[in-house]
């Protein structure tokens, strides 16, 4: 039988890697005290197997990938680095256990070889992710084979229920494993760090910690995706894999250290199995948690998101469009606007598709007519399916006219929408989106949008909307 000699939280910023921070790594001296500490501990347990879980990988919406090549090679050259190179055997025989025994839980997982990985335009190298822990870990023990997997996008439950299903084929297995969970925390906690500032980057940092600490891992997997976006992390998917792979085990939990010196949260942390517990019902919890939460979103939901709630589902449903209740308010049958619907699936954009300008004769029909849309024909996803259906959350914003300005300086995020156009290209983008933090950023994601370059001549409009959330 095999066993989890240890389930670890580590953080991967390169930077603390003294062949490519030249000196700046000493600003984490704390971070790479931990790692250090962490490869001991690793090097005491001897895992014939390195179980990894990366965000930087092959990164798909609706699988996890798994690299699926007989030798794991990576190296630092894109960040400065030359001399760095790894090579590792791949434990296929757990790999194949695990598509396996994904694959009877509905998780879908992709091999990634060479051949995969040029159809798909993927990487099947080892991506810093991985490379930093196994940086440290590699200077005190190197007996051991890698399985390296990259977290898919999916919802908490699923990915607990890969974690589990981990778990499973560890304990098939006649091997001594070690898992690592990867990430960073916030990426936005200081005024320099890369992706800008958001103040509840502390706080989610804050959670993170406090949770990892006491070993809550239904706390952990309660941890709204929403929050975590506008926190700009890398590291819960892993996190939550790491506590499906606990699950029925009794554990004690450390904090070893966090400190956040380049702006970005790097958290070293370890989980030790003590034995198993009685309290097996966390996946029933997560699943009713979810279930409850979906609830009252519906029961909170006003006549316009409902309008495109039902309107998609009815469409999935039986093939067509539905016919407009008569129940309707005057306001969405009398008046015309432009109207906007988004979708997202556990936090993540699934469909988005709106007008500008009214197209039908009135609000409730432009409401249908783009609910529909955006979950059948946004071309940046495939078509939403009936099992997805339970899982959506809706948006409707109607458009105020637009109006032309003549400069930047003009627009506010969260008040105004924008619109670029030259010619037949018009690129929109609605305001008050997480993750667009300055009107210079908004205008440059509608003018990729539009296929209009910035340094050519385009006229600007700026326009308000009514946002209706579900």
């Amino acid at each position: 039988m095999g066993k989890i000699l240890g389930a670890y939280v580590l953080p991967h910023p390169p930077i603390i890697i003294p062949e490519i921070g030249k000196g700046q790594e000493s600003k984490a001296a704390k971070t790479i005290r931990s790692m250090k500490q962490i490869a001991s501990d690793i090097s005491k347990k001897k895992p014939d197997t390195i179980i990894i879980v990366t965000p930087h990988g092959p990164l798909f919406t609706d699988a996890i990938s798994i690299l699926y090549e007989d030798k794991l090679v990576g190296d630092f050259k894109k960040f400065g680095s030359e001399e760095i190179y790894f090579e590792i055997v791949n434990n296929k025989r757990i790999v194949d256990n695990i598509i396996e025994n994904a694959s009877y839980k509905d998780i879908v997982c992709a091999k990634i070889d060479k051949e995969f990985a040029s159809d798909y335009d993927v990487d099947y190298k080892l991506d810093h992710g991985a490379l930093v822990p196994l940086y440290f870990i590699k200077k005190e023990y190197s007996d051991f084979n890698l399985v390296h997997m990259t977290y898919g996008l999916l919802s908490p439950i699923e990915l607990y229920k890969f974690g589990m299903v981990l778990k499973q084929v560890i304990e098939e297995s006649r091997e001594n494993i070690v898992f690592i969970a990867s990430g960073d925390l916030s990426h936005k906690l200081t005024k320099d760090a890369p992706s800008g500032y958001n103040a509840r980057g502390k706080d989610f940092d804050e959670m993170i910690v406090k949770l990892l600490e006491t070993g809550d891992r239904e706390g952990l997997m309660k941890i709204d995706f929403n929050f975590a976006e506008i926190a700009g992390e890398c590291g819960l998917r892993s996190i939550m894999i790491m506590c499906g792979l606990l699950d029925g085990y009794k554990t004690i939990s450390e904090v070893i250290s966090y400190e956040y010196p380049f702006g970005v949260g790097y958290c070293v942390s370890y989980t030790e199995i003590e034995g198993t517990s009685k309290d097996n019902m966390l996946l029933d919890k997560l699943i009713k948690h979810e279930k409850e939460k979906m609830q009252r979103m519906r029961e909170n939901e006003d006549e316009y998101v409902r309008l495109a709630r039902e309107s998609l589902e009815y469409f999935i449903k039986n093939g067509k469009v539905m016919d407009i209740s008569t129940d309707i308010n005057d306001e969405m049958i009398m008046n015309k606007a432009g109207v906007f619907v988004s979708i997202k699936k556990d936090g993540k954009l699934r469909g988005c598709i709106g007008t500008v300008a009214p197209t039908e004769e009135n609000i409730a029909k432009e409401i249908i007519r783009n609910a529909i849309k955006a979950g059948t024909e946004d071309p940046r996803f495939y078509p939403v399916e009936e099992d997805e259906l339970e899982r959506l959350k809706y948006s409707v914003d109607i458009i105020k006219e637009p109006e032309e300005i003549d400069t930047i300086e003009k627009l506010d995020i969260k008040k105004y929408g924008v619109i670029v156009r030259k010619g037949y290209k018009m690129g929109v983008l609605l305001p008050d989106l997480e993750g667009v933090d300055s009107p210079e950023e908004q205008v440059l994601i509608a003018l990729r949008k539009a296929g209009i370059r910035p340094d050519e001549g385009y006229i600007l409009e700026r326009f308000e909307v009514i946002r209706h959330c579900g």
